[in-house]
């Protein structure tokens, strides 16, 4: 069973920074693809980060590039997104997700939430 655990969310000031992690039970990294997605108050949830089950092919949304980076050691089974130059407008519940290769993401974690203070 695929169970998906994120943490380090948190409150931190405009041009900070906050490394999330999600500790992932029950899948094997290159059969999965990781993704991290955001959901602020009122609006839909939105997808922030890429990474491919071979751990070299990222993507990212416009509003995140050049300032998150997606990344997973596969020795402890776990993916991280480092967020710096953090703003108001990234304010949101982050999720972890996961997809088998050729499908969409069907595996969640509960969330964690990030506030960014201006």
């Amino acid at each position: 069973q695929v169970q998906l655990v994120e943490s380090g969310g948190g409150l931190v000031q405009a041009g900070g920074s906050l490394r999330l992690s999600c500790a992932a039970s029950g899948l094997t990294f290159s059969n999965y693809a990781m993704g991290w997605f955001r959901q602020a108050p009122g609006k839909e949830r939105e997808l922030v980060a890429t990474l491919s089950w071979s751990g070299i092919s990222t993507s990212y949304a416009d509003s995140v590039k050049g300032r998150f980076t997606i990344s997973r050691d596969k020795s402890k089974n776990t993916v991280y997104l480092q967020m710096n130059s953090l703003k108001p407008e990234d304010t949101a519940v982050y999720y972890c997700s996961a997809r088998l290769v050729g499908r969409q993401y069907d595996y969640w974690g509960q969330g964690t939430q990030v506030t960014v203070s201006s």
